[in-house]
């Protein structure tokens, strides 16, 4: 068997070489990556009744591919887009192997005939200004993690910044003054600056308070920076206390990013046009800010009320109309 045939080294280049070397992608897009071969190359193993390491490239074919992908759905509970997601990744990984082996072109064109799937458009979530106000009564102030939690929640609402983002938040990214401000690298480490309110720069500023300019804003108990697990982890226990004294919140999926929709949806009922709100977010489409357009039923009903009622017209019967009466006795 040639080293050329086993497929173990080609991951390794295809992470190592074309994921972090060629395409230079985000931290997230090669765990990404990573993770879709994690869990790819033990369920090969497991098909084939092989070790890892003696995988070869004609292991992976179509309906191994396949049955992986329904493994995904059926007993790991993955939705149509995480499914989607790893195929992209196979795709790409055959893709990279067929480029710097000729002879496998005809095994990659059997790859690729493993079609995506049609998924649903997932309901966007975004909380109402009292539901927003409920999340951030929550936590105990007169506490260094409920001031922390709060500052964190006013944050994210205020800036609309993905958790990723506010992760990696550090002291030197806040301006401060008459016109605060803050410093977000988003993805494709594309940054943006937010202004934000005289409220959460108070907030930030005593929570950073005698921390040096490189330091992370947003630490846990253990003094070291939280990571968005954590965030998403803080999200999720505020929302559990707030549903106690706002009970709508029980009914909806609530993560950080629905904060961050939550920042657009009140931005645009506010007035702020849509292109304001696509450098507010760090979009790089227009397309991808038009949703928050779509979804707000407010912002509908309250250009329907702006709309003029078309008049009464009286409707006759048409059993009470003798002419329309005489005509149907005449057919």
């Amino acid at each position: 068997m040639r080293d050329a045939n086993l497929i173990g080294p080609w991951v390794r280049r295809f992470l190592l070489e074309h994921v972090i070397i060629d395409r230079n992608f985000s931290r997230n897009t090669q765990a990404s990556y990573r993770d879709a071969m994690v869990l790819l190359l033990p369920y090969i193993s497991n098909l084939q009744h092989k070790g890892v390491d003696r995988l070869t490239v004609d292991d992976l074919s179509a309906p191994v591919v396949r049955s992986f992908l329904e493994y995904l759905e059926k007993e790991r509970g993955c939705c149509g887009t995480t499914r989607n997601l790893r195929l992209a990744t196979i795709h790409s990984l055959a893709k990279f192997i067929a480029v710097h082996c000729p002879e496998q072109v005809s095994w990659y064109a059997e790859i690729r005939t493993v079609p995506f799937k049609k998924t649903a458009k997932s309901t966007l979530n975004y909380l109402d200004k009292d539901e927003m106000d409920a999340l951030l009564r929550t936590p105990n102030l007169e506490t260094l993690q409920g001031a922390r939690d709060h500052a964190l929640l006013l944050f994210l609402y205020n800036s609309g910044a993905r958790a990723d983002e506010a992760a990696h938040l550090s002291v030197a990214d806040i301006t401060w003054g008459n016109s605060p401000s803050v410093r977000l690298t988003g993805k494709g480490s594309k940054t943006r600056r937010c202004p934000i309110w005289q409220q959460t720069a108070a907030a930030l500023k005593s929570l950073v308070s005698g921390r040096a300019a490189q330091d992370f804003v947003f630490l846990n108990r253990l003094d070291q920076p939280l990571t968005r697990f954590g965030i998403y982890s803080l999200v999720r226990r505020a929302v559990e206390q707030a549903t106690k004294t706002s009970p709508s919140l029980a009914d909806k999926r609530i993560s950080p990013h629905c904060l961050r929709h939550t920042c657009a949806v009140h931005l645009l009922r506010s007035g702020v046009d849509i292109n304001t709100i696509r450098a507010w977010l760090g979009h790089v489409s227009l397309d991808t800010t038009n949703i928050y357009a779509e979804v707000d039923l407010e912002m509908k009903a309250k250009a329907l009320a702006h709309c003029d009622q078309p008049d009464e017209v009286e409707v006759t019967p048409w059993h009470s109309n003798p002419s329309l009466i005489d005509f149907l006795r005449s057919l």
